[in-house]
């Protein structure tokens, strides 16, 4: 009895994922082979790249940017770690990647965004796309370019048909989601004057909050990526001339100055932030969170009160958007991170409306 409930969950759980793969297109890479020459390039030395669908009909001058997320690197240890796989190295990335959610070429699954140039930037640098320092070390042969990355791809879809475009979004995931918060304005004007050009990061609102022994860990955490990456020099100067590069990682301190229209979509319950920024490893050695982290419905009283004073740390930090007409969120109480690039939590037959506006998340609450 057992051993066919086992199957049947088996057998479900094929079909889901039949059906998600069924949902989603597979575009091909392109590797920006002149990058090289300006010194734009991963940990490891190679090209930097990304994946291109082109637009057609309507969509055919209207531009989407996805900047791909993973984290980043705050030292040379954890930089070499990277220089091996996939985001230190253009080598080591997947010829063709799955296209869902808001870069989903079908109407019926993307019905706003379907037929735009939709491109996915891979990420490589460990620096939200920031760094910029000159010497390589002989010893490691680490390159820091992020920033020059960030150029290089976007003169690549500039001549690629970019610099004609009527509309523009940059956005992003998780580190690609701060990418497109700390490049906002620097995209828009690289762009036509009568273009409409928006900012959208997904899951990309990290707060400077505290974790659960009351220390700044993830403060020190990015000014060691700063330091590292030599980021200061890329970063929003409308928040480098009034604080330190440390805190300019950190959208609470410069969103209101961006002045390039920007929309959050984020979870308040971060799971990326609860388990890295209020429940790190290094504040929880005798892993009393790990349980917890990975499944809530295993935390204790006293952790999922901790987790809701996160939440509402959270909803502090992001209130400085305040009620700009250029600005706008999207916060919803979901336990994820990264939402707009999956088909099941960015638009299914059975999403969830506010509005008569279509919106998916798993146990999603509007409260």
């Amino acid at each position: 009895m057992e051993n066919a409930r086992i199957s049947q969950w088996l057998i479900l759980l094929v079909c889901a994922l039949l059906l998600l793969i069924s949902e989603a297109s597979y575009v091909p890479i392109t590797i920006v082979q002149n990058a090289v020459a300006k010194g734009a390039v991963c940990l490891d030395g190679s090209p930097p790249a990304y994946h291109f669908d082109r637009g057609f009909g309507s969509g055919i001058n209207n531009w989407l940017v996805a900047f791909e997320g993973g984290g980043w690197c705050n030292n040379v240890t954890t930089c070499l770690a990277r220089k091996t796989n996939r985001l230190g190295s253009s080598k080591q990335m997947a010829k063709l990647i799955a296209f869902s959610g808001i870069l989903n070429n079908r109407e019926m699954f993307n019905p706003d965004f379907y037929n735009w140039n939709r491109i996915k930037v891979r990420y490589c640098d460990g620096s939200s796309f920031t760094g910029d320092v000159e010497a390589v070390n002989p010893v490691t042969k680490l390159h820091f370019r992020g920033g020059r990355i960030f150029n290089a791809v976007m003169e690549d879809l500039l001549a690629k048909g970019m610099k004609n475009a009527r509309n523009a979004i940059i956005s992003g995931c998780s580190a690609g989601g701060l990418t497109s918060v700390l490049h906002c304005d620097r995209f828009r004007a690289l762009l036509p004057r009568g273009a409409r050009v928006k900012c959208l990061s997904d899951a990309g609102y990290f707060i400077n909050g505290k974790d659960v022994l009351g220390e700044q860990h993830i403060e020190q955490y990015f000014s060691q990526v700063v330091a590292t990456h030599g980021s200061a020099r890329n970063l929003p100067q409308s928040c480098t001339s009034r604080l330190s590069p440390r805190l300019c990682f950190f959208p609470q301190y410069l969103v209101s100055r961006i002045t390039t229209p920007i929309f959050f979509v984020n979870a308040a319950y971060d799971s990326w932030q609860i388990k890295n920024i209020l429940a790190p490893g290094v504040a929880d050695p005798e892993g009393h969170w790990h349980s917890c982290k990975l499944d809530i419905n295993n935390c204790s009283p006293d952790q999922l009160d901790l987790m809701q004073g996160f939440r509402t740390e959270f909803l502090r930090a992001i209130t400085v958007l305040g009620n700009s007409s250029s600005k706008g969120m999207f916060i919803d109480s979901c336990y994820a991170h990264c939402q707009t690039e999956m088909q099941e939590t960015w638009l299914r037959s059975d999403s969830p409306e506010l509005k008569k506006t279509v919106r998916s998340c798993i146990n999603i609450s509007y409260s």
